[in-house]
């Protein structure tokens, strides 16, 4: 059994998120020395190291408690696991490609510009562009 602080250091979340983590559900609050400070076992803090990772790819909340209510239970259901998966897959891919498409739209707006002029075109054409080219159309007709 450990303190949070040292919970904290092993799993790689921070104390107030441990904390954060334990009041909305994501994770169940530990025991409590008759002092009342958290004390964590190993399971407890690899939990929270799951959580961690999941957050690291971008899982929501929901998500990863949903993903660790999988990994704990008897019989690991991996087709529920990759249908969460393939679902937040599905979002990554959706985010790049409107990356992409800024990205490009801003070439294109900054292409004409040149340091040191009174007009600026980028200015221009945001101010003057019409409705119907905005804005850029996507692309992502794959996901």
């Amino acid at each position: 059994m450990v303190t949070i602080g040292e919970a904290a250091r092993r799993s790689g979340v921070g104390i107030e998120l441990i904390r954060y983590y334990e009041r909305t559900g994501v994770v169940a609050g530990p025991e409590r020395s008759p002092a009342g400070r958290r004390q964590y076992n190993a399971d407890e803090i690899h939990a929270l190291r799951f959580i961690r990772r999941c957050r690291d790819l971008g899982f929501s909340l929901a998500e990863a408690k949903s993903l660790l209510g999988l990994a704990s239970s008897t019989g690991l259901a991996c087709g529920e696991a990759q249908s969460v998966g393939q679902h937040h897959l599905k979002g990554i891919q959706k985010k790049i490609c409107d990356l992409q498409q800024m990205e490009a739209a801003m070439v294109q707006l900054m292409r004409p510009c040149h340091s040191g002029q009174q007009d600026c075109s980028m200015l221009e054409t945001l101010l003057q562009g019409s409705e119907s080219d905005w804005p850029p159309q996507d692309r992502c007709l794959n996901i």
